[in-house]
């Protein structure tokens, strides 16, 4: 298979890894001379972890599967798939699209990795909308297996089925939305996190450090390998009805004082940046990323071996 990256910042190299590794051909095309080339460059260190991760057997053959290319032709000629990874920017995408269809192979797949913009507003215009759709991905994809497939309204379900079945098969885990919705599922999700965790540490009931003790020792352990629906199928003695029965007057009494919004911009990133940085001097910002990147290897190796073991 080839793929067409186009768009080489942190989202577009991440994708070329994730299907590089599964064995495609990935060509890297970026508007701003240098960028593809630097990007290929960038990776090196990142698949080095990922060896010594256990989740590669050898960098080079991967390494050797990225290619930098200095047209979008030469990207788009006989991909399978199109991964556009370009800036949030409306009018740029759709100028961009209209390049991509033009250019693209009659039966290429053409995925957009935004994670805000809902694909009929940039494919509207298009001559072949039927084959396109957005492919947003949980950064990086090469550690985080899910990604959100969300149709526009021209969108084929032949183009969705294809697509959900070559993001199995390069180990990606695909959540196939019926219809398109802003924010997709996983922002809206981790949005109503955010604003209640924002919530508490605005009432003074909590610190950061608090919060973010609460998910990692706490929740995420049992959400980094089911998710809400099963952990509460498993939190009553009879399943899901059961726990309905016994616990849904807890959150309904808790609904009305979660409506109000704290302002993300007002006093209380006072409090959470200062709480934050005195925990992470921001010079030590990339030094984190990189730890987290390795944590994040560590738990995909583990969560591999676990379902060999035990199964998923």
């Amino acid at each position: 298979m080839t793929v067409a990256i186009v768009g080489t910042g942190l989202v577009g190299r991440a994708w070329a890894i994730a299907f590089a590794r599964a064995g495609a051909t990935c060509r890297l095309f970026d508007a701003t001379p240098g960028a593809a080339e630097a990007a290929r460059e960038h990776t090196v260190p990142l698949l080095d972890d990922m060896v010594e991760a256990g989740l590669l057997d050898a960098a080079g053959p991967v390494l050797a599967r990225l290619t930098a290319v200095d047209t979008l032709g030469k990207a788009l000629d006989g991909v399978t798939w199109l991964q556009e990874s370009v800036p949030e920017d409306l009018e740029l995408k759709r100028r961009v699209w209209s390049e991509i269809d033009a250019a693209a192979p009659a039966t290429a797949l053409l995925a957009s990795s935004t994670s805000a913009i809902v694909p009929s507003k940039f494919t509207e215009h298009l001559a072949n909308g039927e084959r396109c759709f957005v492919a947003h991905p949980l950064n990086p994809p090469y550690l985080i297996p899910a990604a959100e497939l969300v149709p526009a309204p021209w969108t084929s379900s032949e183009t969705m089925r294809r697509a959900a079945d070559i993001l199995t098969g390069i180990g990606m885990a695909p959540i196939s939305m019926t219809k398109e919705l802003d924010g997709f599922v996983m922002n809206r999700l981790q949005g109503a996190l955010l604003e209640e965790a924002f919530r508490l540490v605005d009432g003074g009931y909590c610190s950061t450090e608090d919060v973010d003790r609460g998910l990692k020792h706490g929740l995420a352990l049992r959400w980094s390998f089911m998710g809400p629906f099963e952990t509460i199928d498993l939190n009553a003695p009879s399943g899901v009805r059961d726990y309905c029965e016994r616990y849904q007057h807890i959150y309904e009494r808790l609904h009305p004082s979660m409506q109000h919004r704290a302002d993300w911009a007002g006093p209380v990133l006072e409090r959470i940046e200062a709480e934050r940085r005195a925990a992470l001097p921001a010079d030590q910002l990339d030094a984190r990323q990189r730890w987290r990147d390795r944590r994040l290897m560590a738990l995909a190796a583990h969560k591999m071996s676990a379902s060999s073991a035990i199964g998923d």
